[in-house]
């Protein structure tokens, strides 16, 4: 009689972590679109205050470490995916060098300024994808391929309306979700993340991808004059906020 009389209680439980789940991916998502589709100066505002709700909507219905994939203890477990991502971005960059399509920043202090920023920015995406929304769509959803899916479907979509990120991110999405729910770490997939990131970015003409841009940013891109190139426009223009000045890292 006690555990039935206690099942209303657990319903209602439940229930109440459904709406709050989705509260927060709703929350987070809008606020990240907004970010990638308002104009200056407005844009940057929405960008601290996406921050604000992903730590403050975390810290609250934080589980420990573990379950978010902040764990060390196995991240070794699924460093296997670096090294894919290794051998992936070798054969891209060296059929870009036999087409005159590869190109790098000057010197060693540019690419580490651009490479290192992408690589930091490359675990706030993974988390994002992974900690954040996967987590919460697996709580609603009846499985964890639709969950994995979904997650893979928002994260394309934040994309837009850059073709190449788009279909991208879609796959890779699919693939860093699976290999999560799998091994539970963040650290191998941030790294491969970069890495595939920094290949196409080096690999892929600058005209044909405008510079890693999504959002406004993609439509109002305009090539720099190959006498002017701005390398610092590469690389450090990371994915969902790198639309502008503003908005780069």
């Amino acid at each position: 009689m006690q555990d039935a009389r206690m099942l209303p209680s657990t319903a209602g439980l439940v229930t109440n972590r459904r709406r709050w789940d989705l509260l927060e991916i709703f929350g987070c998502y809008s606020l990240i679109l907004l970010v990638l589709w308002t104009p200056k100066p407005y844009q940057q505002s929405f960008y601290f205050i996406a921050m604000a709700w992903v730590i403050l909507s975390t810290c609250i219905s934080f589980e420990g470490w573990r379950p978010l994939g902040l764990g060390i203890s196995d991240c070794h477990r699924s460093f296997w995916i670096v090294g894919v991502a290794i051998i992936s971005a070798g054969v891209a960059m060296f059929i870009a060098a036999q087409l005159h399509t590869l190109h790098q920043p000057n010197g060693l202090w540019q690419s580490l300024r651009e490479y290192g920023g992408y690589a930091a920015f490359s675990f706030t995406q993974e988390f994002l994808l992974q900690a954040y929304l996967l987590l919460r769509l697996m709580r609603l959803l009846p499985s964890k391929p639709w969950a994995s899916f979904t997650a893979a479907s928002f994260f394309a979509i934040a994309h837009l309306p850059n073709p190449i990120l788009t279909v991208v991110t879609l796959v890779w999405g699919l693939v860093a979700c699976f290999v999560f729910m799998r091994f539970r770490s963040l650290y191998p997939l941030a790294v491969a993340h970069a890495i595939f990131g920094i290949a196409i970015a080096t690999t892929v003409p600058e005209p044909v991808v405008h510079s890693m841009r999504v959002g406004r940013g993609y439509l109002n891109y305009h090539a720099p004059h190959k006498d002017y190139l701005n390398h610092s426009d590469r690389v450090s223009t990371a994915t969902w906020v790198m639309a502008d000045a503003p908005k780069r890292r």
